[in-house]
């Protein structure tokens, strides 16, 4: 192969990372205001914190967007202002999420409140799961043929993702099918413990801290 040959496929493996990455941004916006609308309307708060998560996750992929296109320039070069900044906002945002959903879920628990229905969060669950799937997937493809340890770090990221999703899936499923008392409280529990685990993260990251090769 010769030079510009290979240059030309760089430069489009580049333009594939970015084209996820906006994806990603696009995909959790728009996960975002359904979940939340959906978890207010069905009074479930496993899929509104479901739904808040996706927003928080919307500034992390910005900051990853950002990323690609740092490294397309300079595979070398370190993260930049605005990538810091995100990872600060990202991490803040985690842990506000995490004390409001354990406020709430103490407070569903106290008054007996349970949700209308879950079907929704059914639904968005298993869509959530197949389109994490697929991203960890492709991510993983472009970072490895790109030999972007950046890239494949947050291909693995994206499993945390991946696990709330089962949570809610799992959650919603066993509320819908037996009505389980306080399902959906436990299911919040589990957002709560990914949300401080990836506000963590977000914060080591922010510092060029190594997380278990999840690093932007």
């Amino acid at each position: 192969m010769g030079k510009a040959e290979a240059s030309r496929q760089l430069e489009r493996f580049y333009n594939w990372g970015l084209g996820l990455a906006i994806i990603t941004v696009v995909y959790n916006i728009a996960e975002g205001l359904v979940a939340t609308y959906f978890g207010i309307q069905d009074e479930t708060l496993t899929l509104f914190g479901f739904g808040l998560d996706s927003f928080v996750e919307t500034v992390s992929a910005l900051g990853v967007t950002q990323m690609i296109l740092r490294i397309r320039k300079n595979p070398d070069s370190g993260r930049g202002p605005f990538e810091i900044r995100a990872l600060k906002i990202t991490g803040w945002c985690f842990y506000v999420l995490a004390v409001i959903l354990s406020a709430s879920a103490i407070y569903n628990v106290i008054k007996g409140h349970q949700p209308t229905s879950t079907t929704a969060g059914v639904i968005i669950g298993l869509i959530s799961i197949l389109t994490m799937w697929l991203l960890i997937r492709a991510k993983i493809s472009v970072g490895t043929k790109l030999a972007s340890a950046p890239i494949i770090a947050d291909a693995k990221c994206n499993q945390v993702c991946l696990y709330m999703s089962v949570i809610l899936l799992v959650a919603s499923g066993l509320w819908a099918l037996w009505e389980i008392p306080y399902i959906d409280a436990l299911g919040t529990a589990g957002i709560v413990y990914f949300s401080i685990i990836e506000g963590r993260e977000a914060f080591q990251k922010s510092r060029g801290i190594d997380c278990d090769d999840c690093t932007v």
